[in-house]
């Protein structure tokens, strides 16, 4: 009776180290993959954060053309900051940066 404990004890023991033993190797096996999707999952996260951006600036940039075909105050408006233009009567006045007051004055 005695050696019918040991041995059923022993069988539980050995069950015990064998599904331990598996766990073990399924998990060994599988952490490379668990890494490398982690890194595609961040690569993935980057890149969809990168495409809102450049979405976002499409859109900008696709207001801003409307903009410059349909808007003429839009139109004026570029053409007085970017050329200096004025309407006759008005006075034009640069702002300079401080860049240009610590610049030695060309003559």
């Amino acid at each position: 009776m005695n050696a019918v404990t040991i041995w059923g004890r022993l069988h539980r023991a050995l069950v015990l180290v064998l599904f331990v033993s598996a766990t073990v190797l399924v998990w060994v096996w599988y952490l490379p993959l668990i890494r490398e999707n982690a890194s595609l999952r961040r690569a993935q996260f980057r890149l969809e954060q990168e495409v809102r951006l450049e979405q976002e600036k499409w859109r900008q940039k696709r207001a801003a053309i409307e903009a410059l075909r349909n808007d003429p105050k839009t139109i004026e408006r570029l053409a007085r900051e970017k050329l200096g233009l004025a309407r006759p009567g008005e006075t034009v006045v640069h702002f300079t940066g401080p860049e240009a007051l610590t610049a030695p004055a060309r003559r």
